[in-house]
């Protein structure tokens, strides 16, 4: 069952062209998939639901091919104060306690997981029970790879 993301009073909501109405707002981005956001009032890391993109901030590990490339995308799609629509599926946090959830740009109703994949920034990683797109982002993906998008075509293996 997916959830709008906000826990409490839609008073810093507003309706938009695209008809979403914002319930966080991008703070700062950390990686190609996991974003900082103002929900409530209150800063919560978001994990992207779906996607995962080459690493360039986990410890211990070198950054991976096409890992800033992908962070620098998903900065382009949200900048800080961008408004956001954040969905939430079944389960509503990660092992490492980030809030998990599909974004959606609020001015254009643009799904940002799904961009990310469309792109070539991004594998699919579904993780059950948090699969309400998954079979958007595995077509995503393929037509990524048949057209050698982004990390397509970069990254080797």
């Amino acid at each position: 069952m997916l959830t709008a993301c906000s826990s409490g009073s839609n008073k810093a909501s507003s309706t938009t062209p695209s008809g979403l109405r914002a319930n966080a707002t991008v703070e700062y981005v950390v990686d190609g998939d996991t974003v900082d956001m103002i929900i409530d009032g209150v800063e919560e890391r978001v994990r992207l639901i779906g996607i995962d993109t080459p690493e360039t901030k986990k410890a211990n590990t070198p950054i991976e091919c096409f890992g800033p490339e992908a962070t620098a995308f998903t900065q382009s799609l949200l900048p800080e104060g961008t408004k956001i629509y954040l969905e939430r599926d079944v389960e509503a946090r990660d092992v490492y306690g980030r809030l998990l959830g599909y974004a959606y740009l609020v001015d254009t109703g643009a799904f940002v997981n799904l961009e990310i994949v469309r792109q070539g920034y991004a594998q699919p990683l579904t993780i059950p029970p948090n699969v309400a797109h998954s079979t958007e982002f595995v077509a995503a993906a393929r037509d990524a790879e048949r057209t050698n998008a982004g990390l397509w075509a970069a990254c080797s293996g």
